[in-house]
C-alpha cells in the first residue's frame, strides 16, 4: 500500500484509489496515511511485541456467500485470538488483500465495514500491506502486532505433569456451525453459523500467573491438545463429557461428539493451570474479556506418560476418532 506524493482521487493509479477509497479510514497514524512503503511504529514504552499472522482463503476458510462483513472480522479475530493465547493486548495490524474478478467494489466496501467495526472493539488500526489481483480465490492474509509486559507471554512450552487442562468458552460450535451452514444439521436460532462466522477472540484474558502454558484453539480441540502434549514433552488425559458444549451443539446429539472435539474454528484459548492455582482460578467464576465474561472449565489433566492424548467417556473407556483435526497442508 504505497503512494509516494498527493494526489487528488481522480489522477490516483487504480490500485492506489482502490486503497484509497476502502482502507485510509481503517489507517492509524503509524500508516503514514498509507502513502509510503511502510509504516512507522513506536512499540509501546517498557512492552515487548508479539506478532503474528494468518491467512483465509475462499472455500477453504469461510464459504463464498458468507456476508462480507464477517469475513473481514473473521480475519482480524483469528489473529486476535492469537494474541490472547499469549496474554498480548493488540496495537496494530497489516492486511495482504489478493482480489479476484467477482469481488465487487460494494464487497470490498462491507468487508472493511466489519473491520473498522472491530478495529473500535478490540482498539487497534490498520497500518499497512499490499493489494494484488488474482484470477483465482480470494486470499487474504493479516499480520497482527501486540504487546505485553516483558517476560509475561504466556507460551505453549511450560506446562508440568500434575498440571489441569483447561478452555474458555464452549467447544465444538463453530465446526457445527459450517454443517449447518452446509445443510447438515439444523441451527433453527442461527446460532452454530454465527459463532462460525465470528469467533470470539478471548482479548485480555487475566491467565498470566495462573497458566503454565496456553494456546488458542484452531485446529480442533484433540490436535491443539496434541500440540501442548508435543511441546511439553508429556501425555494429556481429556474427559470427554467434562469438554463444555453449548445448548444449541448438545441440541445436535452424540453423534456429532467427534466433529465438536475435531472440526476446528473453536477459537477458544486451552491452557494448563497448576494445581496450586486451580483453587484461584474456580473462585473466580468467570473470567473478563473484551468480549465479555467467559467460563473456564477443567477438561483433563498432563501425565508424566508418553507423549501424546487420550479421550476417555464418562465409564473410562478411551474413544478413538476417525482424525484428530484440521490439517493446513
Amino acid at each position: 500500500m504505497i503512494q509516494n506524493k498527493p494526489s487528488s482521487q481522480t489522477d490516483l493509479p487504480q490500485e492506489f484509489a482502490f486503497i484509497r477509497q476502502h482502507f485510509s479510514a481503517l489507517a492509524g497514524a503509524a500508516a503514514l496515511e498509507l502513502r509510503d512503503d511502510a509504516a512507522v511504529f513506536t512499540p509501546p514504552e517498557g512492552r515487548e511485541l508479539v506478532i503474528a499472522a494468518d491467512g483465509m482463503v475462499e472455500n477453504v476458510h469461510f464459504l463464498p456467500d458468507d456476508p462480507p462483513e464477517t469475513i473481514g472480522r473473521k480475519l482480524l479475530r483469528c489473529n486476535l485470538s492469537d494474541l490472547a493465547a499469549m496474554g498480548s493486548r493488540p496495537e496494530g495490524w497489516l492486511l495482504t488483500f489478493a482480489r479476484p474478478p467477482h469481488i465487487t467494489e460494494q464487497w470490498v466496501a462491507q468487508f472493511c465495514k466489519g473491520l473498522k467495526a472491530d478495529q473500535e472493539q478490540f482498539g487497534l488500526q490498520l497500518l499497512g500491506g499490499d493489494t494484488t489481483s488474482t484470477r483465482g480465490p480470494l486470499v487474504l492474509s493479516l499480520t497482527i502486532l501486540g504487546s505485553v509486559l516483558p517476560g509475561q507471554a504466556i507460551r505453549r512450552q511450560g506446562a508440568q505433569a500434575g498440571d489441569g487442562l483447561w478452555v474458555t468458552g464452549t467447544i465444538g460450535d463453530g465446526a457445527l456451525g459450517l454443517r449447518a451452514l452446509q445443510g447438515e444439521i439444523a441451527d433453527p436460532s442461527g446460532y452454530l453459523a454465527q459463532r462460525y462466522r465470528l469467533p470470539q477472540p478471548r482479548i485480555g484474558l487475566p491467565l498470566y500467573g495462573l497458566a503454565s502454558a496456553a494456546m488458542d484453539i484452531s485446529d480442533g480441540l484433540l490436535q491443539d491438545t496434541g500440540h501442548l502434549a508435543r511441546e511439553n514433552a508429556l501425555h494429556v488425559i481429556i474427559h470427554a463429557d467434562a469438554v463444555p458444549l453449548s445448548d444449541a451443539a448438545r441440541q445436535t446429539g452424540p453423534k456429532w461428539l467427534e466433529t465438536c472435539l475435531t472440526g476446528g474454528d473453536d477459537y477458544e484459548i486451552l491452557f494448563a493451570v497448576p494445581a496450586q492455582h486451580e483453587a484461584a482460578l474456580l473462585s473466580k467464576g468467570t473470567l473478563d474479556t473484551v468480549c465479555g465474561p467467559v467460563k473456564v472449565t477443567r477438561i483433563g489433566e498432563f501425565t508424566q506418560t508418553s507423549t501424546g492424548v487420550t479421550v476417555l467417556d464418562n465409564a473410562g473407556k478411551n474413544l478413538q476418532f476417525r482424525s484428530h483435526g484440521w490439517s493446513h497442508l
